[in-house]
Protein backbone atom coordinates (compact mmCIF):
# COMPACT_ATOMS: atom_id res chain seq x y z
CA UNK A 1 0.00 0.00 0.00
CA UNK A 2 1.32 3.32 -1.12
CA UNK A 3 1.90 6.00 1.61
CA UNK A 4 -0.76 8.42 0.26
CA UNK A 5 -2.97 5.61 0.02
CA UNK A 6 -2.41 4.00 3.56
CA UNK A 7 -2.77 8.05 5.19
CA UNK A 8 -6.29 8.16 2.98
CA UNK A 9 -7.20 4.81 4.40
CA UNK A 10 -6.01 5.14 7.78
CA UNK A 11 -4.48 1.71 7.68
CA UNK A 12 -1.53 1.63 9.92
CA UNK A 13 -0.90 -2.51 10.52
CA UNK A 14 -0.21 -3.20 14.22
CA UNK A 15 2.92 -4.67 15.49
CA UNK A 16 1.77 -8.31 16.55
CA UNK A 17 3.19 -8.00 20.24
CA UNK A 18 0.04 -5.87 20.85
CA UNK A 19 -2.45 -6.61 18.44
CA UNK A 20 -1.97 -10.64 20.21
CA UNK A 21 -1.93 -8.83 23.56
CA UNK A 22 -4.78 -6.67 23.22
CA UNK A 23 -6.94 -10.19 21.09
CA UNK A 24 -6.09 -11.67 24.97
CA UNK A 25 -7.71 -8.71 27.02
CA UNK A 26 -10.67 -9.13 24.95
CA UNK A 27 -11.26 -13.27 24.66
CA UNK A 28 -12.16 -15.04 27.75
CA UNK A 29 -12.79 -18.60 26.75
CA UNK A 30 -11.73 -20.51 23.05
CA UNK A 31 -15.42 -20.41 22.13
CA UNK A 32 -15.48 -16.61 21.85
CA UNK A 33 -16.60 -15.50 18.89
CA UNK A 34 -13.82 -12.44 17.99
CA UNK A 35 -15.13 -9.56 15.62
CA UNK A 36 -12.25 -7.02 14.16
CA UNK A 37 -14.10 -4.39 12.53
CA UNK A 38 -11.13 -3.51 10.22
CA UNK A 39 -8.88 -6.49 9.84
CA UNK A 40 -6.02 -5.41 7.64
CA UNK A 41 -4.09 -8.15 7.13
CA UNK A 42 -5.15 -10.30 9.78
CA UNK A 43 -3.28 -9.51 12.79
CA UNK A 44 -5.65 -9.98 15.44
CA UNK A 45 -8.21 -12.73 13.89
CA UNK A 46 -4.59 -14.63 13.69
CA UNK A 47 -4.40 -14.80 17.18
CA UNK A 48 -7.78 -16.14 18.04
CA UNK A 49 -9.01 -19.35 16.18
CA UNK A 50 -12.89 -17.99 16.32
CA UNK A 51 -12.66 -15.11 14.45
CA UNK A 52 -14.63 -13.12 11.77
CA UNK A 53 -12.83 -9.97 10.37
CA UNK A 54 -13.99 -7.17 7.98
CA UNK A 55 -11.56 -5.44 5.50
CA UNK A 56 -12.44 -2.73 2.70
CA UNK A 57 -8.77 -3.53 1.18
CA UNK A 58 -8.51 -6.53 -1.39
CA UNK A 59 -5.13 -6.63 -0.83
CA UNK A 60 -5.41 -6.83 2.61
CA UNK A 61 -8.20 -9.10 2.91
CA UNK A 62 -6.37 -11.08 0.85
CA UNK A 63 -2.99 -11.59 3.23
CA UNK A 64 -5.47 -11.60 6.14
CA UNK A 65 -7.13 -14.98 4.77
CA UNK A 66 -3.34 -16.21 4.09
CA UNK A 67 -2.34 -15.10 7.90
CA UNK A 68 -5.73 -16.43 9.37
CA UNK A 69 -7.13 -19.48 7.12
CA UNK A 70 -9.49 -20.48 9.88
CA UNK A 71 -11.04 -17.17 10.24
CA UNK A 72 -14.03 -15.60 8.34
CA UNK A 73 -12.93 -12.81 6.29
CA UNK A 74 -15.73 -10.68 4.78
CA UNK A 75 -14.31 -7.85 2.20
CA UNK A 76 -15.98 -4.91 2.25
CA UNK A 77 -17.28 -1.64 3.88
CA UNK A 78 -18.01 -2.43 7.92
CA UNK A 79 -20.87 -0.08 8.47
CA UNK A 80 -23.15 -1.91 6.10
CA UNK A 81 -22.16 -4.97 6.78
CA UNK A 82 -22.65 -3.97 10.29
CA UNK A 83 -25.97 -2.31 9.82
CA UNK A 84 -27.13 -5.52 7.89
CA UNK A 85 -25.96 -8.47 9.91
CA UNK A 86 -27.93 -10.48 12.59
CA UNK A 87 -24.26 -11.83 13.76
CA UNK A 88 -23.38 -11.15 17.76
CA UNK A 89 -20.13 -11.46 19.33
CA UNK A 90 -18.59 -11.96 22.59
CA UNK A 91 -15.90 -9.92 22.00
CA UNK A 92 -14.09 -7.18 19.63
CA UNK A 93 -10.77 -6.15 18.95
CA UNK A 94 -8.39 -3.97 16.56
CA UNK A 95 -6.95 -1.27 15.29
CA UNK A 96 -10.11 0.84 13.71
CA UNK A 97 -8.53 3.11 10.31
CA UNK A 98 -8.03 6.99 11.40
CA UNK A 99 -9.25 8.87 8.67
CA UNK A 100 -9.83 12.49 9.28
CA UNK A 101 -13.23 14.30 8.86
CA UNK A 102 -11.89 15.97 5.67
CA UNK A 103 -11.49 12.14 4.01
CA UNK A 104 -14.01 10.45 5.76
CA UNK A 105 -17.38 12.12 4.37
CA UNK A 106 -19.93 11.42 1.90
CA UNK A 107 -22.47 8.29 2.00
CA UNK A 108 -19.74 6.55 4.07
CA UNK A 109 -19.41 9.43 6.99
CA UNK A 110 -23.50 9.59 6.74
CA UNK A 111 -24.13 5.59 6.94
CA UNK A 112 -21.40 5.54 9.93
CA UNK A 113 -23.00 8.52 11.69
CA UNK A 114 -26.94 7.54 11.19
CA UNK A 115 -26.17 4.02 12.62
CA UNK A 116 -24.30 5.37 15.57
CA UNK A 117 -27.41 7.68 16.44
CA UNK A 118 -29.52 4.77 16.14
CA UNK A 119 -27.98 2.96 18.74
CA UNK A 120 -27.39 6.42 20.94
CA UNK A 121 -23.93 8.19 20.24
CA UNK A 122 -24.56 11.85 18.24
CA UNK A 123 -21.60 12.08 16.21
CA UNK A 124 -20.93 15.64 14.44
CA UNK A 125 -19.51 16.05 11.10
CA UNK A 126 -16.47 16.61 12.33
CA UNK A 127 -15.67 13.59 13.66
CA UNK A 128 -12.72 10.98 12.49
CA UNK A 129 -13.40 7.48 11.60
CA UNK A 130 -12.19 5.47 14.71
CA UNK A 131 -14.62 6.83 16.88
CA UNK A 132 -18.40 5.22 14.92
CA UNK A 133 -16.09 2.15 14.32
CA UNK A 134 -15.73 1.88 17.99
CA UNK A 135 -19.68 2.62 18.53
CA UNK A 136 -20.76 0.17 15.75
CA UNK A 137 -18.51 -2.71 16.92
CA UNK A 138 -19.77 -2.35 20.27
CA UNK A 139 -23.56 -2.54 19.02
CA UNK A 140 -22.85 -6.07 17.84
CA UNK A 141 -21.94 -7.29 21.53
CA UNK A 142 -23.75 -9.94 23.02
CA UNK A 143 -24.46 -8.57 26.74
CA UNK A 144 -21.87 -8.99 28.86
CA UNK A 145 -18.92 -8.53 25.89
CA UNK A 146 -15.60 -6.90 25.50
CA UNK A 147 -13.47 -4.63 23.52
CA UNK A 148 -9.90 -4.22 22.75
CA UNK A 149 -8.52 -0.99 20.16
CA UNK A 150 -5.52 0.68 19.69
CA UNK A 151 -7.07 4.64 19.56
CA UNK A 152 -5.43 7.87 18.34
CA UNK A 153 -4.34 9.76 21.91
CA UNK A 154 -7.19 11.95 20.85
CA UNK A 155 -9.57 10.32 22.75
CA UNK A 156 -7.96 12.14 25.92
CA UNK A 157 -8.34 15.58 24.29
CA UNK A 158 -10.93 15.58 20.90
CA UNK A 159 -14.20 17.04 21.22
CA UNK A 160 -15.04 14.46 19.28
CA UNK A 161 -14.28 11.71 21.76
CA UNK A 162 -16.24 12.92 24.42
CA UNK A 163 -19.58 10.97 22.58
CA UNK A 164 -17.84 7.72 22.26
CA UNK A 165 -16.74 8.11 26.01
CA UNK A 166 -20.19 9.05 27.02
CA UNK A 167 -21.51 6.33 24.86
CA UNK A 168 -19.16 3.78 26.25
CA UNK A 169 -19.77 4.97 30.34
CA UNK A 170 -23.64 4.40 29.48
CA UNK A 171 -23.49 0.91 27.79
CA UNK A 172 -20.00 -0.77 29.42
CA UNK A 173 -19.84 -1.94 33.27
CA UNK A 174 -15.59 -0.87 32.77
CA UNK A 175 -14.18 1.38 30.69
CA UNK A 176 -10.54 1.78 30.59
CA UNK A 177 -8.18 4.32 28.44
CA UNK A 178 -4.45 3.02 29.04
CA UNK A 179 -2.31 5.88 27.76
CA UNK A 180 1.10 4.89 26.29
CA UNK A 181 3.92 7.64 26.37
CA UNK A 182 6.35 5.87 23.85
CA UNK A 183 4.88 5.34 20.77
CA UNK A 184 3.27 2.53 19.22
CA UNK A 185 3.50 3.26 15.89
CA UNK A 186 7.12 5.12 15.37
CA UNK A 187 6.13 6.50 11.66
CA UNK A 188 3.57 8.49 12.64
CA UNK A 189 3.83 11.43 14.38
CA UNK A 190 0.66 10.87 16.31
CA UNK A 191 0.45 9.18 19.76
CA UNK A 192 -1.77 6.08 20.09
CA UNK A 193 -3.03 4.96 23.40
CA UNK A 194 -5.33 1.92 24.33
CA UNK A 195 -8.70 1.25 25.05
CA UNK A 196 -10.17 -1.69 26.90
CA UNK A 197 -14.23 -2.30 27.70
CA UNK A 198 -16.34 -5.29 29.29
CA UNK A 199 -19.56 -5.84 30.65
CA UNK A 200 -21.75 -4.74 27.79
CA UNK A 201 -25.28 -3.74 28.57
CA UNK A 202 -24.36 -1.98 31.48
CA UNK A 203 -23.26 1.40 32.61
CA UNK A 204 -20.81 2.67 35.19
CA UNK A 205 -20.00 6.26 36.76
CA UNK A 206 -15.76 5.94 36.36
CA UNK A 207 -13.52 6.11 33.84
CA UNK A 208 -10.13 3.90 34.78
CA UNK A 209 -7.18 5.57 33.43
CA UNK A 210 -3.84 4.16 32.91
CA UNK A 211 -0.31 6.14 32.20
CA UNK A 212 2.28 3.76 30.92
CA UNK A 213 5.50 4.66 29.89
CA UNK A 214 5.57 1.70 27.06
CA UNK A 215 3.95 -1.01 26.06
CA UNK A 216 5.04 -4.31 27.50
CA UNK A 217 2.97 -7.44 26.66
CA UNK A 218 0.10 -8.53 29.56
CA UNK A 219 -2.61 -11.05 29.42
CA UNK A 220 -5.07 -8.32 30.77
CA UNK A 221 -5.43 -4.54 31.24
CA UNK A 222 -3.36 -2.94 33.54
CA UNK A 223 -4.06 -3.51 37.04
CA UNK A 224 -2.86 0.02 38.52
CA UNK A 225 -5.20 2.57 37.67
CA UNK A 226 -6.28 6.08 38.54
CA UNK A 227 -10.36 5.52 38.88
CA UNK A 228 -11.83 9.42 37.27
CA UNK A 229 -15.82 9.95 38.48
CA UNK A 230 -17.38 10.22 35.14
CA UNK A 231 -18.81 13.94 36.74
CA UNK A 232 -15.72 14.89 37.13
CA UNK A 233 -14.44 13.79 33.84
CA UNK A 234 -16.96 16.09 32.40
CA UNK A 235 -17.89 18.87 34.27
CA UNK A 236 -14.60 19.63 35.89
CA UNK A 237 -12.08 18.85 33.05
CA UNK A 238 -14.36 19.35 29.85
CA UNK A 239 -14.39 16.03 28.92
CA UNK A 240 -10.87 15.70 28.56
CA UNK A 241 -8.84 12.98 29.90
CA UNK A 242 -5.16 14.11 29.25
CA UNK A 243 -5.00 16.13 32.67
CA UNK A 244 -4.35 12.86 34.18
CA UNK A 245 -1.26 12.63 33.06
CA UNK A 246 -0.48 15.29 35.39
CA UNK A 247 -0.12 14.33 38.95
CA UNK A 248 -2.99 14.63 41.55
CA UNK A 249 -1.20 17.16 43.73
CA UNK A 250 -0.95 19.06 40.62
CA UNK A 251 -4.50 18.74 39.56
CA UNK A 252 -5.25 20.14 43.01
CA UNK A 253 -3.39 22.92 42.63
CA UNK A 254 -4.77 23.77 39.30
CA UNK A 255 -8.36 22.93 40.68
CA UNK A 256 -8.08 24.97 43.71
CA UNK A 257 -6.36 28.13 41.17
CA UNK A 258 -10.01 27.98 39.03
CA UNK A 259 -12.08 27.86 42.02
CA UNK A 260 -11.71 31.46 43.20
CA UNK A 261 -13.62 34.12 42.24
CA UNK A 262 -10.65 36.16 40.64
CA UNK A 263 -9.19 33.86 38.18
CA UNK A 264 -11.06 34.15 35.09
CA UNK A 265 -10.34 32.08 31.59
CA UNK A 266 -9.02 34.69 28.68
CA UNK A 267 -12.49 34.58 27.26
CA UNK A 268 -13.86 36.07 30.67
CA UNK A 269 -12.15 39.69 29.09
CA UNK A 270 -11.32 39.46 25.71
CA UNK A 271 -12.65 37.78 22.11
CA UNK A 272 -10.13 35.60 20.82
CA UNK A 273 -10.68 34.25 17.06
CA UNK A 274 -8.47 33.21 14.02
CA UNK A 275 -7.04 35.85 11.47
CA UNK A 276 -7.99 36.42 7.98
CA UNK A 277 -7.49 33.70 5.31
CA UNK A 278 -6.75 35.86 1.84
CA UNK A 279 -7.58 32.70 -0.38
CA UNK A 280 -3.70 33.52 -1.90
CA UNK A 281 -1.17 33.91 0.41
CA UNK A 282 1.84 34.72 -2.00
CA UNK A 283 -0.47 37.07 -4.09
CA UNK A 284 -1.83 38.81 -1.89
CA UNK A 285 0.60 39.34 0.82
CA UNK A 286 3.81 41.04 -1.12
CA UNK A 287 7.21 42.66 0.15
CA UNK A 288 8.15 46.04 0.01
CA UNK A 289 10.51 45.38 -3.46
CA UNK A 290 7.59 43.58 -5.08
CA UNK A 291 5.09 46.78 -3.99
CA UNK A 292 7.32 49.20 -5.29
CA UNK A 293 8.10 47.51 -8.65
CA UNK A 294 4.28 47.23 -9.10
CA UNK A 295 4.00 50.82 -7.49
CA UNK A 296 1.02 50.09 -5.26
CA UNK A 297 0.48 52.93 -3.16
CA UNK A 298 0.63 52.23 0.64
CA UNK A 299 -3.03 53.20 1.55
CA UNK A 300 -3.90 49.72 -0.03
CA UNK A 301 -0.76 47.85 2.25
CA UNK A 302 -1.28 47.01 5.74
CA UNK A 303 1.12 45.26 7.97
CA UNK A 304 0.41 41.86 8.89
CA UNK A 305 2.09 38.29 10.58
CA UNK A 306 1.87 36.35 8.52
CA UNK A 307 2.75 33.12 11.52
CA UNK A 308 3.89 32.73 14.46
CA UNK A 309 7.53 32.33 13.87
CA UNK A 310 7.73 36.02 12.85
CA UNK A 311 6.16 37.09 16.46
CA UNK A 312 9.13 38.94 18.52
CA UNK A 313 8.94 37.91 22.52
CA UNK A 314 8.48 41.62 23.89
CA UNK A 315 5.60 42.69 21.82
CA UNK A 316 5.20 44.02 17.97
CA UNK A 317 6.02 47.83 17.76
CA UNK A 318 6.72 50.32 14.93
CA UNK A 319 10.24 49.32 15.08
CA UNK A 320 8.98 45.27 14.88
CA UNK A 321 7.66 46.42 11.52
CA UNK A 322 10.63 48.93 10.32
CA UNK A 323 12.73 45.82 10.65
CA UNK A 324 10.01 43.30 9.03
CA UNK A 325 10.45 45.87 5.89
CA UNK A 326 14.21 46.36 6.27
CA UNK A 327 14.62 42.51 5.62
CA UNK A 328 11.77 42.87 2.51
CA UNK A 329 9.86 40.40 4.33
CA UNK A 330 6.57 39.22 2.78
CA UNK A 331 4.45 40.87 5.17
CA UNK A 332 2.48 43.24 3.03
CA UNK A 333 -1.27 42.85 2.71
CA UNK A 334 -3.09 44.37 -0.27
CA UNK A 335 -6.12 45.32 1.53
CA UNK A 336 -9.10 46.22 -0.47
CA UNK A 337 -12.43 46.76 -0.21
CA UNK A 338 -15.56 46.14 -2.29
CA UNK A 339 -16.66 49.24 -4.36
CA UNK A 340 -13.74 51.45 -4.09
CA UNK A 341 -11.78 52.63 -7.05
CA UNK A 342 -8.98 51.26 -7.54
CA UNK A 343 -6.24 52.74 -9.02
CA UNK A 344 -4.37 51.62 -12.30
CA UNK A 345 -1.43 50.10 -10.51
CA UNK A 346 -3.68 47.85 -8.16
CA UNK A 347 -5.97 46.96 -11.46
CA UNK A 348 -2.56 45.94 -12.88
CA UNK A 349 -1.41 43.87 -10.24
CA UNK A 350 -4.74 42.30 -9.93
CA UNK A 351 -4.87 41.64 -13.75
CA UNK A 352 -1.38 39.68 -13.85
CA UNK A 353 -1.00 36.29 -14.58
CA UNK A 354 -0.25 35.33 -10.52
CA UNK A 355 -3.75 37.98 -9.65
CA UNK A 356 -5.82 35.80 -12.94
CA UNK A 357 -4.86 32.20 -10.89
CA UNK A 358 -5.34 33.71 -7.69
CA UNK A 359 -9.28 34.78 -8.69
CA UNK A 360 -9.83 31.44 -9.64
CA UNK A 361 -8.95 29.45 -6.12
CA UNK A 362 -11.39 28.45 -3.90
CA UNK A 363 -11.61 30.91 -1.18
CA UNK A 364 -11.64 33.91 -3.94
CA UNK A 365 -14.27 33.03 -6.51
CA UNK A 366 -16.55 32.48 -3.76
CA UNK A 367 -16.59 36.12 -2.66
CA UNK A 368 -17.36 39.20 -4.28
CA UNK A 369 -15.20 40.81 -4.97
CA UNK A 370 -13.07 38.18 -5.21
CA UNK A 371 -9.52 40.71 -4.31
CA UNK A 372 -11.90 41.44 -1.69
CA UNK A 373 -10.13 39.81 1.69
CA UNK A 374 -12.86 39.28 4.53
CA UNK A 375 -12.42 39.26 8.59
CA UNK A 376 -9.23 41.81 8.25
CA UNK A 377 -8.69 42.86 12.29
CA UNK A 378 -6.61 44.54 14.39
CA UNK A 379 -5.80 42.76 17.61
CA UNK A 380 -4.66 44.00 20.80
CA UNK A 381 -2.51 40.79 21.15
CA UNK A 382 -1.37 38.03 18.81
CA UNK A 383 -1.52 34.41 20.18
CA UNK A 384 0.31 31.53 18.53
CA UNK A 385 -1.93 28.68 17.36
CA UNK A 386 0.68 26.42 17.61
CA UNK A 387 3.67 26.12 19.63
CA UNK A 388 6.83 24.40 21.38
CA UNK A 389 7.94 25.13 24.33
CA UNK A 390 5.03 27.30 25.47
CA UNK A 391 2.45 29.68 23.80
CA UNK A 392 3.47 33.49 22.86
CA UNK A 393 1.32 36.01 23.57
CA UNK A 394 2.49 39.52 22.41
CA UNK A 395 0.81 42.84 22.12
CA UNK A 396 0.30 44.67 19.19
CA UNK A 397 1.08 48.22 19.29
CA UNK A 398 2.32 48.84 15.48
CA UNK A 399 -1.27 48.21 14.53
CA UNK A 400 -0.81 45.09 12.39
CA UNK A 401 -3.46 42.75 11.21
CA UNK A 402 -2.81 38.76 11.36
CA UNK A 403 -3.63 35.62 9.10
CA UNK A 404 -5.31 32.62 10.72
CA UNK A 405 -2.31 31.19 11.51
CA UNK A 406 -2.34 32.90 14.63
CA UNK A 407 -4.96 33.84 17.23
CA UNK A 408 -6.63 37.76 17.01
CA UNK A 409 -6.54 38.65 21.14
CA UNK A 410 -9.35 41.83 21.21
CA UNK A 411 -9.29 42.60 24.85
CA UNK A 412 -13.15 43.78 25.94
CA UNK A 413 -12.74 44.65 29.78
CA UNK A 414 -9.91 46.75 29.90
CA UNK A 415 -9.82 46.87 33.50
CA UNK A 416 -9.92 43.00 33.93
CA UNK A 417 -6.95 42.46 31.20
CA UNK A 418 -4.42 45.25 33.25
CA UNK A 419 -5.64 42.86 36.64
CA UNK A 420 -4.45 39.18 35.32
CA UNK A 421 -2.31 39.76 31.96
CA UNK A 422 0.82 40.16 34.07
CA UNK A 423 0.16 36.54 34.98
CA UNK A 424 1.01 35.47 31.14
CA UNK A 425 4.64 33.94 32.03
CA UNK A 426 3.72 32.33 35.38
CA UNK A 427 4.02 28.40 35.99
CA UNK A 428 0.45 28.60 36.60
CA UNK A 429 0.01 29.87 32.58
CA UNK A 430 1.82 27.34 31.37
CA UNK A 431 0.42 24.67 32.92
CA UNK A 432 -3.23 26.11 32.01
CA UNK A 433 -1.70 26.31 28.25
CA UNK A 434 -0.68 22.32 28.65
CA UNK A 435 -4.21 21.31 30.18
CA UNK A 436 -6.22 22.92 27.77
CA UNK A 437 -4.53 22.91 25.09
CA UNK A 438 -3.47 19.78 23.10
CA UNK A 439 -0.53 17.89 21.62
CA UNK A 440 -0.66 18.27 17.35
CA UNK A 441 2.72 15.76 16.94
CA UNK A 442 6.29 16.71 16.09
CA UNK A 443 6.36 18.12 20.01
CA UNK A 444 4.03 21.16 19.35
CA UNK A 445 1.15 22.37 21.85
CA UNK A 446 -2.04 23.62 19.77
CA UNK A 447 -4.59 25.54 21.37
CA UNK A 448 -7.74 25.40 19.02
CA UNK A 449 -9.77 29.24 19.77
CA UNK A 450 -12.09 27.72 22.20
CA UNK A 451 -9.44 25.72 23.69
CA UNK A 452 -7.67 29.56 23.97
CA UNK A 453 -10.49 30.79 25.24
CA UNK A 454 -10.32 28.36 28.63
CA UNK A 455 -6.84 29.65 29.40
CA UNK A 456 -6.80 30.62 33.39
CA UNK A 457 -5.72 33.26 34.32
CA UNK A 458 -5.07 32.92 37.91
CA UNK A 459 -6.75 35.66 41.01
CA UNK A 460 -4.18 38.29 41.20
CA UNK A 461 -3.85 37.95 45.23
CA UNK A 462 -3.01 34.25 44.45
CA UNK A 463 0.50 33.31 45.73
CA UNK A 464 1.69 29.95 45.03
CA UNK A 465 4.18 29.27 47.61
CA UNK A 466 7.90 27.96 47.02
CA UNK A 467 7.25 24.01 46.96
CA UNK A 468 3.49 24.88 44.72
CA UNK A 469 6.03 26.25 41.87
CA UNK A 470 8.22 23.62 41.71
CA UNK A 471 5.12 20.83 41.43
CA UNK A 472 3.69 23.03 39.17
CA UNK A 473 6.75 23.48 37.09
CA UNK A 474 7.50 19.44 37.48
CA UNK A 475 3.37 19.02 36.34
CA UNK A 476 4.09 21.52 33.20
CA UNK A 477 6.95 19.44 32.20
CA UNK A 478 5.67 15.91 32.58
CA UNK A 479 3.07 16.86 29.97
CA UNK A 480 5.74 18.46 27.86
CA UNK A 481 7.56 14.94 27.95
CA UNK A 482 4.21 13.39 26.98
CA UNK A 483 4.03 15.64 23.67
CA UNK A 484 7.88 14.61 23.31
CA UNK A 485 8.93 18.36 23.12
CA UNK A 486 12.32 18.70 23.77
CA UNK A 487 13.99 21.99 25.10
Amino acid sequence: MTADRQKLSGAYFTPEPLAGALACWAVRHDSDRLLDPSCGDGRFIAAHHNSVGIEQDPLSAGEAIERAPWALVHEGDFFPWAEATSERFECCAGNPPFIRYQHFKGAVRKRALDLCARVGAQFTGLTSSWAPFLVAAASLLKPGGRMAFVVPAEIGHAPYAAPLMEYLVTNFAVVHVIAVREKLFPQLSEDCWLLYTEGFGGKTQEIRFSALERFEWTARPPIHFTSIAVSEWRDQWSSHLRPFLASSRVRGLYTEISSLSGSKPLGAFANVGIGYVSGDNDFFHLRPSDAARWDIPAKFLHPTVRNGRSLPKGGITPDTVRDWKKADQQVLLLRLKGGEQLPTAVQRYLDSAAGRTAREGYKCRNRAPWYAVPDVQVPDFVLTYMSGRTPHFVQNTAGVTCTNTVHSVRIKDTELAKKLLPAWNSPALELSCELEGHPLGGGMLKLEVREARRVLFPAPEFVLDRRAKQDIKAGVAELRRWRHYVD
